[in-house]
């Protein structure tokens, strides 16, 4: 059977608090060199034959050798069995592809599985089925490969960065703001659909009762305060109904509330007084970083940040999904050329990072999903990026002849993933307006299959224009005061860019689904766990 690791002294282990080290290690080793010595090997089954002592021609064994005297077959055979065991290496009896096979004396560990309901038991299931299990995507070999290239760009991504002088800066999460000025956003809230304890309480004994019941029990203890009310003899029981007509007041309010959520009503939140939730106005979770990046380039010059932002886009785009990850930066007296060569040499960077420590798993994908990626990623260590204008892409665009575009060709158009744009109505409203009053400062990096991976500008630096885009837009002024003052406080020409993270994974792996490289992916109607 297939594992994953093992405990070999002889070998570098994985870290200093690990005496593993990587199966395949042992198994792509000279065989005189380990003949002999003894290994603890733990991991988890990903297929598994039965050898039989028979004259029938057989597939070769696997590299591990359990007898069936030591562990029943059935308890350890089944894909996705977790197994910890001790054994001697030794020289194959039987030839096959591996130089050195495991013959197992103790079984330490078996986790089972049940194999009727486990969702890996049959082999090569189609990626997007593998969504509705993203708990156990790591255990096939496309994730395990997309996970560990996902890694390598991580790495590749802070060591950029690192080399270039910028700092790292974490951004916030949660924002009052609309960060470009036209976003569907998040809301957050600890106000709708929370009850208390005791509440809850009262809602789990009330299952059964009627809302006309309760209804008809206020009206009696309504009456009822009434005739205490004409008489001062009994004042405690006159307190103690209306505490009672209190408390079941709350309980109609409640049942209301469950009979309106079984209906599939909703509360507008124009309805909801924001000044007694957690956060006294209204706060979203972020679609970018990048105003907030700007107060700190504008203090210690080029900061980058790395991590989630959200987008309540209800999209069915193979491009996009809620929860993507970004890589964002801003730098200090830079121009757009700036970050257009800055982008430039990130792509160059982390493609050529890939390439060199990430072969067998590109190996892998160019066999299993696209055969080109690899000489892809050479294209883009080795050849610069084409530049070209809004103005000269739509004279290409106008060009073409043998496709037909959805949208029309015209100057100031928003050129989609199948053209592509830079008209001021477009871009966010902190972009720098450019000469003709038209077009803004900003570029877009695109490439095959995964689209439109970097998103750059030059943001403006001038008081009054910027104030005049927010007035435009219609932006609520006073939630935008902070980023003005950067303008009246020591202002600066300024650039930056936002890259999509899980695209260029995408580019890197040649999936053509963002869902596939997203270890838990969230879209619209869908965060299973």
């Amino acid at each position: 059977m297939d594992s994953e690791q093992a405990n070999f002294q002889t070998h570098v282990p994985l870290s200093k608090y690990s005496k593993r080290v990587i199966l395949k290690t042992i198994f792509d080793r000279s065989n005189e060199e380990l003949v002999g010595e003894r290994v603890v090997v733990g991991g988890w089954v990903k297929s598994s034959i039965e050898v039989r002592k028979d004259p029938l021609p057989q597939p070769p064994p696997p590299p591990v050798l359990v007898d069936s005297s030591i562990v029943s077959p059935s308890q350890v055979m089944p894909t996705g069995t977790c197994i910890l065991v001790e054994g001697i290496l030794r020289q194959p009896e039987l030839k096959g592809k591996h130089a050195i096979e495991l013959k197992v004396e103790k079984i330490m560990h078996v986790g089972m599985v049940v194999q009727d309901k486990y969702p890996l038991s049959k082999k090569r299931l189609p990626l997007d089925m593998l969504r509705d299990s993203s708990h156990f995507r790591p255990r096939t070999t496309t994730v395990a490969s997309v996970t560990r290239i996902r890694d390598a760009l991580t790495q590749a991504t802070h060591i950029f960065f690192m080399n270039n002088g910028f700092l790292y800066v974490q951004m916030p999460i949660i924002t009052t703001m609309d960060c470009e000025g036209f976003s569907d956003k998040f809301q957050v809230t600890t106000l709708l659909g929370t009850e208390t304890k005791k509440e809850q309480v009262t809602m789990d004994n009330a299952e059964d009762i009627s809302l006309e019941t309760v209804r008809a029990s206020i009206s009696e203890k309504s009456k009822q305060i009434e005739e205490l009310k004409k008489t001062e003899s009994n004042r405690e029981a006159l307190a103690a109904v209306i505490q009672d007509l209190r408390k079941t007041n709350e309980l109609v309010a409640q049942l209301e509330a469950r009979e309106n959520s079984q209906l599939g009503t909703s509360v507008g939140t124009e309805m909801v007084n924001f000044s007694k939730d957690f956060f006294p106005h209204k706060t979203y979770l972020t679609v970018s970083g990048r105003l907030h990046l700007e107060s700190y380039a504008c203090a210690l010059g080029n900061v980058y940040s790395f991590g989630p932002r959200f987008r309540a886009q209800k999209s069915e785009s193979k491009k996009h999904v809620a929860e993507m990850w970004m890589v964002e930066l801003e730098m200090a007296f830079s121009q757009l050329e700036d970050a257009m060569n800055c982008a430039d040499d990130f792509l160059k960077f982390v493609s050529k990072w890939v390439l060199e420590n990430c072969s067998e798993d590109l190996k892998f994908l160019s066999k299993r999903v696209d055969h080109t990626i690899v000489d892809r990623l050479l294209l883009m260590t080795s050849m610069p990026f084409q530049r070209i204008s809004y103005a000269e892409a739509l004279e290409v665009l106008k060009q073409v002849k043998d496709k037909k575009f959805e949208a029309k060709i015209d100057s100031g158009v928003f050129l989609t993933e199948e053209h592509e744009s830079y008209p001021k109505d477009l871009k966010p409203f902190h972009v720098r307006l450019n000469d003709d009053g038209k077009t803004v400062a900003a570029f877009d990096i695109i490439v095959p299959n995964a689209g439109k991976l970097i998103r750059a500008s030059q943001n403006e630096e001038r008081l009054n224009m910027l104030t005049t885009r927010i007035k435009e837009l219609g932006l609520p002024k006073e939630q935008y005061e902070w980023y003005l003052d950067l303008r009246r406080h020591g202002t600066v020409v300024h650039s930056g860019f936002s890259l999509v993270f899980d695209l260029l994974v995408a580019n890197a792996t040649g999936l053509i689904d963002v869902r596939d490289v997203i270890p838990f992916p969230r879209s619209h109607g869908k965060a299973n766990n």
